[in-house]
């Protein structure tokens, strides 16, 4: 009997449903790390994100990944552990919609980085679109300028977008991944991988916090558990350029949830910066500049 394989329709609405669930979960981690700082949440989410994970992967694996499957599985968990920690270090510096502004550069990137991997010629449009997109980049810094000097939201900036270069990378890994593991597999080695490495650094680092905060952990690793489920499934059945343009809808839930929960006001530069790099975004990711790359997977 065969399966009908779902619209394309339908794995983009799943996918900006993923977005949704991933910025509610950053809306719950910036409160904590207000609270108990970035690398304790960051740890003892993912410790909670761990046994979510496993309870759902563990039960139905039929064998261990290959060595070749292990090794995407390992670049991912490293470079998802310096992302996760320096955007969110950043992100309790300042806003969230500035600082998912910001993180949009990442797509544009990735598309840089898939070139200069693969020996690709960069195509003119995609230099036009990063000069568009980096400019957006500069409003944004340009309306930090104009404002109080603040050297907390200058650190948090670059923060983030250090975080956006690994969250480059990051996007190309999502789609490998995607096609050679099942959605439960990807969400469990990447937290089970994740979680190593903090534990590494967590005499160190981290902190027991409160009774109290344990609801919130365990929303954040509930909240990242299914967001890393439902993008799994969505990337391993749409193209990566017919997905990419559902991260921008995380713009929308971010300037909502900051201004709801932490009384963040949308600046008008932070606004016309978003507007510059999705532009240049979209500029870039055509399908004939990029098929290349998803024949690469």
């Amino acid at each position: 009997m065969s399966h009908r394989a779902p619209s394309q329709a339908l794995v983009f609405a799943v996918a900006v449903g993923g977005i949704a669930i991933f910025s509610s979960m950053d809306a719950v981690m910036k409160g904590l790390t207000l609270q108990i700082g970035a690398f304790t949440t960051l740890f003892w989410r993912t410790l909670a994100g761990i046994v979510f994970t496993g309870a759902i992967y563990l039960p139905t694996r039929k064998a261990w990944p290959s060595r070749d499957v292990m090794r995407v599985h390992l670049i991912r968990g490293c470079v998802s552990a310096v992302m996760a920690v320096t955007f969110f270090w950043g992100l309790a510096k300042i806003p969230m919609a500035q600082a998912i502004a910001l993180a949009f550069i990442a797509p544009l990137l990735a598309l840089f980085g898939a070139a200069f991997v693969l020996k690709e010629r960069i195509p003119p449009r995609a230099v036009i679109a990063s000069l568009i997109a980096f400019g957006g980049v500069g409003v944004i810094m340009l309306g930090q300028a104009s404002a109080a000097p603040n050297h907390e939201r200058f650190v948090g900036t670059v923060a983030v977008l250090l975080s956006a270069v690994c969250y480059a990378y990051n996007i190309v890994l999502m789609r490998q991944q995607a096609m050679v593991a099942g959605p439960s597999e990807v969400a469990f080695f990447q937290s089970i991988i994740v979680g190593v490495i903090f534990a590494c650094f967590a005499p160190f680092l981290a902190d027991v916090p409160d009774l109290k905060h344990a609801p919130a952990i365990v929303l954040a690793a509930a909240l990242a558990t299914v967001s890393l489920l439902i993008l799994a499934w969505a990337y391993a059945r749409g193209e990566a350029n017919y997905l990419a343009p559902t991260e921008y809808t995380g713009f929308i839930w971010a300037a909502l949830w900051g201004w709801v929960v932490f009384h963040e006001p949308v600046a008008p530069y932070t606004l016309a910066g978003a507007a510059m790099i999705i532009a240049g975004c979209l500029v870039a990711a055509r399908k004939r500049d990029i098929e290349n790359v998803e024949a690469a997977f």
